[in-house]
């Protein structure tokens, strides 16, 4: 290997960043460089080579318009941030992603081309080059492709070194780069009040509203909560989502890179939401008809007047508008700090507004674990 080479890939496995490849129709080459100098393992999370267009198709979660284009890059690079904020939660990421029409074994009608896109959470770098047509072998259009994602994931990391590409008369890389405005963004912007993020990572602001909703920090995500959440489903009948709100009632906003942190948790498990609304009566605007999934603690502090400014009159007017959207509460028990059950019968509830609170059964759901305990 070309000692320049070689000093352009030891400089972005020392980056400090943690990447997924997605590399389809051309850029293994580039894969098997990254691996092959020490220090991968520092940078390389995954690699996935969605070679045929159904399992391009699968990857990206729908069929795209066209499979060789820089909007397919971006989303299958947006897609690999998904994977690599997934596998290692809290560290910095990159999503690395190419798609190439590359000379083949019969003729192309269209031109040879391809398009690398490197996604952080804060900017989209694209690098897209259309070769000389019959110009050159496949080889040597790969080597090109190579070449270029590895200059762009030095760019996107930051890094000085870069190694020559073999570009011929005519040819011109373009390059962009944009700063990342997703739906995440617009959230913690005010622009959005809330999103749904779809079980594999896709955020949807208009998705259909729930009916089954379970609210909660999840810091972390663990077992008790996914069947808390089954278990409610079998007694509703309701299908279950999640819901993290970045905006508390009695504790701080929580930052972008930690709401990143906890959302990663839920890829393939569940469906989550993500809100503005700190309070029920807020969550109960965006989802009316919704029955509320909640331990015996929030409960306890739904119906306290702290929450209202200390004013009874105030906590009767928000349980009313509850009931006028159709919401209510489904309860589960919890474990306190005394090691004591505490259920909804421990809970004084106004009894004009007690109609809004169930019970579930301790004998469908008890697990006397809890997210404190696992950080502890």
């Amino acid at each position: 290997m070309d000692p320049r080479l070689r000093d352009s890939i030891s400089a972005i496995h020392r980056a400090g960043s943690r990447c997924v490849v997605a590399v389809a129709g051309g850029g293994a080459g580039a894969l098997g460089w990254l691996l092959s100098v020490p220090g991968g393992s520092r940078s390389i999370l995954e690699a996935v080579v969605p070679y045929d267009e159904r399992s391009l198709a699968d990857l990206l979660g729908h069929s795209p318009s066209s499979f060789c284009s820089l909007d397919t890059a971006r989303a299958l690079a947006r897609r690999a941030l998904d994977r690599a904020g997934w596998l290692a939660p809290g560290e910095p990421i990159v999503g690395i992603a190419c798609t190439a029409s590359l000379r083949s074994d019969r003729p192309k009608h269209g031109d040879h081309r391809f398009h690398v896109a490197i996604q952080t959470h804060q900017h989209i770098f694209t690098h897209s080059l259309t070769l000389i047509k019959e110009a050159r072998s496949r080889k040597e259009e790969e080597i090109v492709l190579d070449l270029v994602l590895l200059n762009a994931l030095a760019e996107a990391l930051g890094q000085t070194e870069r190694v020559e590409v073999p570009l011929l008369p005519g040819e011109s890389i373009h390059r962009q780069t944009h700063p990342v405005d997703d739906a995440l963004a617009a959230l913690f912007a005010g622009r959005l009040v809330a999103l749904c993020l779809a079980p594999d990572g896709r955020a949807q602001a208009d998705a259909r509203r729930p009916q089954l909703l379970l609210s909660g920090s999840f810091n972390p995500l663990h077992a008790g909560h996914l069947a808390l959440a089954k278990t409610a489903a079998e007694l509703t009948g309701f299908p279950p989502a999640f819901e993290l709100t970045v905006v508390n009632a009695d504790k701080p906003p929580l930052s972008s890179e930690e709401v990143r942190r906890r959302t990663s948790s839920f890829t393939w498990q569940a469906p989550l939401w993500l809100s503005r609304a700190a309070t029920f009566t807020e969550k109960a605007e965006l989802f009316p008809g919704c029955v509320f999934v909640v331990g015996a603690d929030t409960a306890e502090r739904i119906v306290q007047p702290r929450f209202y400014d200390n004013n009874p009159d105030n906590l009767d007017a928000a349980l009313n508008r509850l009931r006028q959207l159709a919401c209510r509460f489904l309860v589960a028990g919890r474990t306190d700090t005394k090691g004591d059950f505490i259920g909804l019968d421990n809970i004084v509830v106004p009894p004009s507004h007690r109609d809004l609170f169930a019970a579930i059964p301790s004998n469908l759901f008890r697990v006397d674990v809890s997210s404190t305990q696992l950080r502890a």
